[in-house]
């Protein structure tokens, strides 16, 4: 046997796919880490939210009737369902273009200004989709068992006249708060696998779509309206207290 045709060819993509690949890790990573940083250091969406939230657990305790807070939460929680579940059926298309890939090759070659793909590089490209939306999957899960926690910590949630009102709004916050990060992580990954489709056209649309998505992230959740109408409800919920 010869040893060549032993070792498997790992040269599937170009030096700009190579190229493309590590600026769209670079890219999901570094916003990630940079979003993190910024938390508690700038006003943001998740620190809105989580503030908005705190707000909201002590509303609760004040009232007697709590079932529009339970119903609320499992709005919620169904909303993070949605996309677990939407996240399989996208996996078994993946999956399902996976194993017809000579076809989709072909069939892609006939569009004009789609780049060339060997069958490796196109097959690469899908298993990487699949990645994405595996940790996406895992991501959503965990968010809807966080928000499963936050229904028992509702249903257990102090009187009024109690002297832990507080430490349980701080602890039900955090959950809260964790429960929407796995989630918004989840959202992250749904949001860079748009710029991903884009590396089956071209290397260098992929790099630009990547750059854009990054845009679009940062301005959503460091100066978009939203965020300001969210700041505006906090400030005046903080008047009424």
């Amino acid at each position: 046997m010869n040893m060549n045709e032993a070792i498997p060819d790992l040269n599937f993509f170009t030096v700009v796919d190579w190229i493309a690949l590590y600026w769209f890790i670079l890219c999901w990573i570094g916003y990630t880490s940079f979003a993190n940083y910024r938390l508690n250091r700038s006003t943001n969406l998740a620190q809105s939210l989580t503030e908005l939230r705190g707000l909201w657990m002590k509303s609760m305790i004040q009232r007697d009737m709590r079932i529009p807070d339970t119903t609320s939460l499992g709005i919620l929680q169904r909303t993070v369902t949605f996309f677990a579940s939407t996240t399989i059926f996208i996996l078994a298309g993946l999956l399902a273009v996976l194993g017809a890939s000579d076809k989709a090759v072909k069939l892609a070659q006939a569009i004009p200004f789609v780049a060339e793909h060997s069958q490796s590089a196109w097959e690469m490209k899908v298993l990487f989709m699949v990645f994405i939306f595996i940790y996406a999957f895992f991501k959503f899960s965990w968010s809807v068992r966080q928000y499963n926690f936050a229904l028992v910590m509702f249903g257990a949630a102090p009187e009024q006249n109690s002297t832990d009102t507080d430490d349980y709004v701080l602890c039900s916050n955090e959950l809260l708060t964790s429960a929407n990060k796995s989630f918004n992580y989840g959202l992250r990954a749904y949001t860079f696998s748009m710029a991903a489709i884009t590396w089956f056209v071209h290397p260098i649309l992929f790099i630009a779509t990547t750059a854009w998505v990054v845009g679009v992230l940062y301005r959503r959740e460091f100066y978009s309206r939203t965020l300001a109408a969210m700041q505006s409800a906090i400030r005046i919920l903080k008047k009424q207290d």
